[in-house]
């Protein structure tokens, strides 16, 4: 059964159900297959690093080790911030209504990368009241130290959830170019003297 999410949009509440856009019926898609000499399909494996052992696909996998070499479980672990305190846990935007307070220009999508596209089944109550606003909230699956960016927005009556991340763009100024100082008359030489053929 799909999970419901509670938005709160100018006072009052609309209850939708995300449902994920399929981006290959969007698109299509391209698969490619090796073939052996025969014609059957060709599975696909990896060498060690000293290219002794073949490992087949699902033979390896990652771990963590402790400072002392020993396994680690994954259950044990836990999220501190920089100054070693321990991260807060955010709460799943499932379990409480999500304030759709905070409209959004365009270039604030569009400055994003979006990874999901979601329907929000049941969702025209809320598309009417959204009209031509686009509304951001930070979007948790499921309780974590992470969230993401979405954005709520509205398209031939239908609402949509638009997830993905803040693309960070690192500015390169225009360092100073000196000026190219042009050659008085008569300071120009002739540059065949400058070349030493036993360099070659």
């Amino acid at each position: 059964m799909a999970r419901t999410l509670t938005f709160s949009l100018d006072g009052a509440s609309y209850a939708a159900s995300p449902t994920k856009v399929d981006r290959k019926k969007l698109y299509g898609w391209t698969q490619t297959v090796a073939l052996d000499d025969a014609g059957r399909e060709c599975t696909l494996a990896s060498m060690d690093g000293s290219g002794t052992f073949i490992i087949p696909l699902g033979g390896a996998g990652l771990g963590v080790l402790g400072p002392d070499k020993q396994w680690v479980e994954r259950s044990s672990l836990k999220a501190v911030t920089l100054d070693g305190a321990d991260a807060p846990l955010l709460a799943s935007s499932f379990d409480a209504p999500v304030d759709l307070a905070r409209t959004v220009t365009a270039d604030a999508l569009l400055d994003c990368n979006i990874v999901s596209v979601y329907e929000l089944e049941d969702g025209q109550a809320l598309a009417a009241a959204l009209g031509d606003r686009i509304v951001a909230f930070d979007y948790v699956y499921r309780a974590g130290y992470t969230s993401n960016r979405a954005f709520v927005l509205a398209s031939d009556g239908a609402a949509f959830m638009l997830v993905g991340y803040k693309n960070e763009f690192e500015f390169v100024g225009l360092t100073q170019v000196d000026a190219i100082e042009e050659p008085e008359d008569g300071d120009e030489a002739d540059d065949s003297d400058d070349i030493d053929f036993s360099m070659f």
